[in-house]
């Protein structure tokens, strides 16, 4: 371990030659890059701002730990993930070091080039895994959410497969949340205001705790990808929920009466940052 993260702390500290060009400049926290020699040679490394203090981070590592074990134990597909706290330049950042998958399986590249009958396909991919990982955690105490966008997803031979672990969205509750949105975007310019809009901020999570929220905006983000397919988006998401998520087909069915739009506290921040909806890894 503690080779690893020198060799994290070198690749840091080396700059755009030895990383790479950023894969994407869209996510909300980092801009993860793939070196393309090295020891970490086709991994994605993502590296967190750090402007948390010791116990936060000790905090956000343990968290961690504990949703990818979740994760995993609930049979969500993950590619090989590990979190580091590296040192580097006087301070202590996270680091997230992932098997890299490729840009073809990319859930939102497939919804863009396939047939309507492919997208479809796709979408009950990512439903499936939804449904499931609900169904794992129900009954659990601590509060636990789920975030498997369109953006933050893989297919792989009809299998979903989820990249983005960052946050870890395991015992924090809403205002701590909301807090970690702020302290670790990767937007300087939103760890200025964030406090300021602190209530939008903190309104961003609600869906990824919320078993028809993560559904519905899956249909939705469908829906604005491929808007002339949208009423057989619907017609999917209503129909999935019946026979998968039956305890909560009636607020899918409520919310998918109309193609659901982007929240305006949503759309505001994504100007804010400068961010489109492209895949994060």
């Amino acid at each position: 371990m503690a080779q690893t993260e020198t060799e994290l702390r070198d690749l840091l500290e080396a700059g755009r030659t030895e990383q790479g060009e950023p894969i994407s400049r869209l996510g909300y926290f980092c801009a993860p890059f793939r070196p393309s020699g090295g020891p970490f040679a086709g991994k994605v490394i993502k590296r967190y701002p750090s402007h948390a203090t010791s116990a936060e981070l000790d905090r956000l590592a343990d968290a961690h730990d504990a949703y990818l074990c979740l994760l995993l134990k609930c049979g969500v597909a993950v590619p090989q993930t590990e979190f580091h706290l590296v040192e580097t330049r006087g301070r202590r950042v996270p680091v997230i070091v992932q098997e890299g998958l490729s840009d073809a399986s990319m859930m939102r590249r497939q919804m863009i080039s396939g047939t309507p009958a492919e997208a479809l396909a796709l979408m009950q991919a990512a439903g499936e895994l939804i449904a499931d990982f609900w169904a794992a955690v129900e009954g659990r105490t601590e509060r636990i959410g789920f975030h498997p966008s369109i953006r933050n997803l893989a297919v792989i031979d009809g299998r979903a497969i989820f990249f983005d672990t960052f946050p870890p969205l395991i015992g924090y509750d809403r205002d701590e949340m909301g807090q970690l949105l702020i302290t670790f975007s990767g937007s300087p310019l939103m760890r200025a205001v964030g406090p300021l809009l602190r209530k939008r901020v903190t309104a961003i999570q609600d869906e990824w705790y919320s078993p028809a929220g993560t559904l519905i905006g899956l249909v939705g983000s469908a829906c604005r990808l491929r808007p002339v397919e949208a009423p057989d988006f619907l017609d999917w998401g209503c129909d999935f929920a019946e026979r998968r998520m039956p305890r909560h087909a009636q607020e899918v069915r409520e919310h998918l009466a109309v193609p659901p739009r982007l929240p305006g506290y949503w759309t505001a921040t994504r100007k804010l940052l400068g961010l489109k909806g492209e895949p994060n890894l």
